[in-house]
């Protein structure tokens, strides 16, 4: 059967690195037989521009159709005086959540050939591997009530809520848990429970949960105390599990663990696994239309669609393969280069597909 992959531009370099990740799933479907098909809507600040909406109801329509979902990134300075409601980083928070995408995967691995990239020695990154898996639906992006509002004495005062729920924390755990079977199983939590009243009942559920996965060596960490950890000593980690803000700041600083925010994908899973996948970088205006924007974690993002969704893991394989093996020729884009010589977004996006087409013969 026929899967549907919807691709969403979107803003800034998002329509550049989303060109390149789509010519390799248009190479799968028509040299290597993936039997899918490929349409595209608007969302974020290119959505507003058309609609007057980020997130169109014809958009979410779509996505609600797809069996996966390809983002590039959304937001740009034009768009900040907007109210609230209508920037372009809303269309994220409903498609998370109208698409009930609450496990977000955020992978941060040392490829060999870009150790020196890295800020940190390479001793301390060299063979990195951690998978940050961060509750995407919950926690103070969404609690309410919400606001700014005036105080009698005539201050104004600004207000979030963090609330999370027994069954959102135990569906993330799960998630976690999961994954951690898979790798070398063990799996950090991550929490403020010495703090917040959220966090002790998000480590007593943990707790619970890892009653049913005996093999998992699971420990507690505080947010704190992790981010120092990842700096200090980032290979003790294998799989972490944290809320929706602490998972946000952390993933990013894993990020630049591996030299570039450029070169990491993600993936935004439901309970039967269908995901949108997505670079974790932004948008980045101040590049784009200029051809040097980095387009291989867009490309490693089709790998986790391949891996996760459409259960085509020979397929993920070659893709990152390939990516490896563009590395280790010493191709770079700017964002990864160590010296003057880099390759452009397109450039790049064609060593990827001639190591893809040589992986096939």
């Amino acid at each position: 059967m026929t899967k549907k992959i919807l691709v969403l531009p979107g803003d800034g370099i998002g329509p550049e690195i989303v060109e390149q990740a789509v010519r390799v799933i248009e190479y799968l479907r028509d040299d290597a037989g993936l039997d899918i098909s490929i349409s595209q809507a608007l969302v974020g600040g290119a959505a507003y521009d058309t609609t007057g909406h980020p997130l169109p109801q014809a958009t979410l329509d779509q996505a609600r159709d797809a069996d996966a979902i390809l983002l590039g990134a959304v937001g740009g300075p034009q768009y900040e005086a907007l109210e609230r409601g209508l920037r372009p980083e809303r269309a994220l928070l409903g498609l998370r959540s109208e698409l009930h995408l609450f496990s977000n995967l955020r992978p941060a691995l040392m490829y060999p050939a870009l150790t020196d990239a890295s800020s940190l020695k390479p001793e301390v990154v060299s063979g990195l591997d951690i998978m940050i898996v961060r509750e995407l639906t919950g926690g103070i992006y969404f609690g309410s009530p919400r606001g700014i509002r005036t105080l009698d004495n005539g201050q104004r005062e600004g207000f979030n809520t963090l609330v999370y729920n027994e069954a959102e924390i135990e569906r993330i755990a799960r998630s976690a848990f999961d994954i951690a079977m898979k790798r070398n199983r063990r799996l950090c939590s991550v929490d403020k429970a010495n703090v917040l009243e959220v966090s002790e009942l998000w480590r007593e559920v943990v707790c619970r949960v890892a009653n049913e996965y005996p093999d998992v060596e699971l420990s507690h960490m505080y947010v704190d105390n992790a981010a120092m950890q990842l700096v200090r000593e980032p290979k003790q980690f294998d799989v972490m599990v944290t809320g929706n803000m602490f998972g946000d700041i952390l993933s990013d600083a894993a990020a630049m663990l591996t030299g570039s925010i450029g070169m990491l994908p993600s993936a935004s899973l439901d309970t039967q696994g269908k995901g949108m996948y997505e670079p974790i970088h932004g948008s980045a205006p101040d590049i784009a239309g200029q051809g040097i924007a980095n387009p291989l974690a867009t490309i490693l993002s089709v790998a986790m669609l391949l891996r996760y969704t459409l259960d085509e893991a020979g397929f993920a394989d070659r893709i990152e393969q390939s990516v490896e093996a563009v590395l280790d020729d010493g191709l770079r884009t700017a964002d990864i280069s160590q010296d003057s010589e880099s390759i452009g977004t397109a450039a790049m996006g064609d060593a990827v597909l001639e190591k893809l087409h040589q992986s096939a013969n």
